[in-house]
């Protein structure tokens, strides 16, 4: 055999082993996503409250109990996330919002959110009229691209 086709068995081995220990990694994180997902459909409750304030921010820097911190992986900490400060009830909480709803979520408005301990899941009821959500405009650059997708028929032309 020559000295290129074992390079090619040897990086074709250790691809191999890569995808398969990436597999089961991916299949115990699944799993482990879906019992955090039933933790948190079983403590949801709606609550009424003012949305005050809401920020994407490190989670240091967002003024959360000193217990989440500790519970936090130490390469998360830095990391930002959808943090909302809200008034519930008389009291002032600084809760976790869902990213996907993050942009839905209306400042200075009274909501009725589902809530899971400190994450806010779903904003439910709004009082008034619902905000809406402005688009951020694109950059020529992703007009250019979104053109000729449409041109080529991969995307659907609106």
């Amino acid at each position: 055999m020559s000295t290129f086709t074992i390079v090619l068995l040897v990086i074709l081995a250790v691809l191999l082993i890569a995808v398969v220990v990436l597999y089961f990694l991916g299949k115990k994180a699944q799993k482990k996503q879906a019992e955090q997902q039933e933790q948190i459909n079983a403590m949801k409750q709606t609550v009424s409250m003012l949305i005050i304030d809401k920020k994407r921010m490190k989670l240091k820097d967002a003024g959360l109990p000193q217990v989440i911190l500790a519970q936090t992986p130490k390469l998360l900490r830095g990391s930002k996330l959808p943090v909302v400060k809200a008034k519930v009830g008389p009291q002032i909480m600084t809760l976790i919002c869902e990213e996907k709803i993050f942009d839905a979520v209306p400042v200075k408005k009274e909501v009725k959110a589902v809530v899971s301990g400190i994450y806010i899941t779903d904003v439910k009821g709004l009082h008034g009229r619902a905000p809406v959500v402005e688009q951020k405009k694109k950059s020529k650059f992703k007009q250019l691209v979104e053109k000729a997708q449409e041109k080529a028929g991969a995307k659907p032309v609106k």
